[in-house]
């Protein structure tokens, strides 16, 4: 059994709520897979409850689910039980059973209840606003289509507009957070398993480490029989009406092209079609858009793939295919997939570092706004440049400029010398704080710099403390 894990602020925020005994309609939403169900589930288990899970089909069936749930919540002891004429007649019932009591009500997969029974956003409106205001009601409201739950339920065109009394946005758990599933696990194996499962619980649970990551891919990602190898494409069939495109066009991301020329050349689709499918996938949180930090939107915006997951197996899994398909893959797994971790490794790392930067680094020396990465062209040498870590001030003109290394070598002053070179392409700050973080760690050379004061060394190690 699956163990409960890091959702104790949420909890706690929701446990608070329930004890003032007024109406709530709370919003819970993220990604699927993302441990949603699992914090409503653990909310709910010492209350009275009543749990719908809206099902993508008919409004007729929806409604038969929902009686069931009403009915098995008033006379849990009877097999059979009547359905409701109409879904007014089974909010009324809900209205009956609130003014009695404390119950809370959950629609989960709530955008498949709006697709099957277009008014019930409007009808819930209703009996928010002349019925349950005054009841005992706790709703809430769940769904994985953020793209939905961001316009149709939070949107101020949803006639739920100004209804929500709280709303959770669920993201995807941390490096750190990742690694309380692990907790004797060295900090190698802890940063692959978060770069692989991109934090999402289910996902970990699945991948099932135990004491090898090597082993544990083999077994539950690498294998033609396991959830994992099938779960993309998977979620792509249950989200999306033609996967094929979509398909395509995380492939191309993930084998490196990020700007929209790139995307539409490797995909063979006109831009306007790759563009309104990169705004689908970015509703699915399955790709991101980028800008240099404290740069506007424009052409130097990339897109990259903001799920981890998906990025892993769309990296390793297409090109060994056959070796998968064959059972070869335990003898090539060495060559094509150990040796190259490092090199995938490095964009989850600076992600790890600047979260490290954000939210657990104590004695910054600036009050930090953002983290994130800067590129643009160095006007002397005519050539690109990326900057992995830009720390933007809360006000003043100090920066954080960093550098992000996940390779097995020590780290030595030509990388302190290049940083420096960067931030005066840069240009915005009027004095830098020099940071470098290194899986290998660092020569004796920069560890005298650390010592003059001119430079802060993290380790990978470091980042787990």
């Amino acid at each position: 059994m699956n163990r409960f894990y890091c959702r104790e602020d949420e909890l706690r925020k929701l446990n608070k709520r329930y004890t003032g005994d007024k109406f709530e309609c709370i919003v819970i939403y993220g990604r699927r897979r993302v441990g949603k169900t699992a914090l409503i589930n653990e909310f709910c288990k010492d209350k009275p409850t009543i749990f719908f899970s809206a099902l993508n089909t008919t409004e007729k069936e929806n409604l038969e689910a929902l009686s069931k749930s009403i009915m098995s919540f008033e006379r849990p002891d009877v097999e059979y039980s009547p359905e409701f004429r109409s879904y007014d007649a089974a909010l009324d019932e809900l209205t009956a059973l609130s003014k009695e009591k404390r119950i809370v009500f959950v629609i989960d997969e709530y955008p498949y209840l709006a697709k099957a029974k277009p008014a019930i956003s409007a009808m819930l409106q209703h009996i928010i606003d002349h019925k349950w205001t005054e009841s005992k009601m706790y709703l809430i409201l769940c769904g994985s289509s953020m793209s939905f739950m961001e316009s149709q339920v939070l949107g101020k065109e949803s006639p739920l507009y100004g209804r929500r009394t709280g709303q959770f946005k669920i993201e995807p758990l941390n490096y750190k957070e990742t690694a309380v599933f692990h907790p004797n696990l060295p900090a190698e194996d802890n940063s692959l398993i978060y770069g692989i499962t991109g934090g999402v619980p289910h996902y970990i649970n699945k991948l099932d480490v135990i004491n090898s990551v090597d082993e544990a891919l083999l077994e539950h990602f690498f294998d033609r029989s396991s959830y994992l190898y099938e779960e993309p494409g998977n979620l792509l069939k249950q989200e999306l009406r033609e996967p094929a495109i979509y398909n395509a066009i995380i492939k191309a991301i993930a084998d490196g092209a990020s700007r929209m020329n790139d995307i539409t050349m490797k995909v063979g689709e006109e831009t306007s079609v790759v563009s309104k499918y990169l705004k689908t996938l970015i509703g699915l949180a399955i790709v991101k858009r980028e800008t240099p930090i404290t740069e506007k939107p424009g052409k130097k915006t990339i897109y990259l793939l903001a799920d981890n997951f998906f990025r892993f197996w769309y990296r390793f899994v297409p090109v060994n295919m056959s070796a998968i398909d064959s059972g070869r893959i335990a003898k090539t797994y060495p060559y094509v997939v150990k040796q190259h971790l490092s090199d995938y490794m490095g964009l989850i790392f600076e992600k790890m570092c600047h979260d490290y930067l954000l939210y657990y680094s104590d004695n910054l020396p600036i009050e930090l706004s953002e983290v994130g990465q800067w590129w643009g062209t160095d006007p002397k040498k005519k050539k690109q440049i990326q900057i992995d870590i830009v720390g933007t001030p809360v006000n003043g003109k100090d920066y954080i400029i960093g550098s992000c290394k996940y390779r097995n070598e020590k780290i030595g002053v030509d990388e302190l010398n290049l940083i420096r070179d960067y931030a005066s392409v840069f240009g915005k700050g009027n004095n830098y704080h020099y940071y470098i973080f290194s899986k290998g760690g660092f020569t004796n050379e920069l560890l005298q710099a650390q010592e003059h004061g001119e430079v802060h060394l993290i380790t990978l190690e470091d980042l787990y403390r």
